[in-house]
């Protein structure tokens, strides 16, 4: 597949989603997210109340101790190398019947992945069950200096398929004879 520009596309020029669009009526599991979940994002990247409030009519104050930004509880899952491990929470939600989903990582290149829980098992229409994905770069295992990785998560109760793109900066990492 290539972008606009003609070069190989990757997941920042298609996105994320269900590869069969009619399966959104019936997903099977969601991230929900709030305004107050955007909000509270706001305030884990430093901004104002006085910025803030250009996103709201209502008057916000942000917590004491802001969420970090890296788990806003969003599909896709973006970080940036750093020379320890990071690991990020989500939570989905179920929106069909009962069920047990388990988790399928398919890790960027030169990176280990994990995920704890490996399966969720959801007893009821609405509830919320959260796991963390740990992301651990392996020295030497990426071929080459990239911007990025990419790979991908997904949970599968053998009917949905909830897919969520994980990507990794790897800016940060020190060219190769440096």
């Amino acid at each position: 597949m290539k972008n606009a520009s003609f070069l190989e596309a990757t997941p920042f020029s298609y996105g994320s989603g269900h590869i069969r669009p009619n399966h959104a009526m019936y997903p099977g599991l969601v991230y929900d997210l709030t305004v107050d979940d955007y909000l509270n994002f706001f305030c884990g990247l430093n901004y104002t109340s006085t910025k803030i409030s250009l996103f709201t009519n209502n008057t916000f104050t942000c917590p004491k101790n802001p969420p970090n930004p890296s788990n806003l509880n969003y599909p896709s899952i973006t970080i940036t190398y750093t020379n320890s491990s990071i690991s990020v929470t989500r939570t989905l939600k179920n929106v069909g019947p009962p069920g047990t989903y388990t988790a399928h990582v398919m890790a960027p290149t030169g990176v280990s992945v994990k995920v704890k829980p490996t399966m969720l098992v959801f007893n009821q229409y609405g509830e919320e069950k959260s796991f963390m994905v740990s992301f651990e770069y392996m020295k030497g295992k990426v071929v080459g200096v990239e911007d990025a990785v990419f790979g991908g998560l997904v949970w599968s109760d053998g009917v949905h398929n909830v897919w969520s793109p994980l990507t990794v900066n790897l800016g940060g990492i020190p060219s190769p004879g440096s």
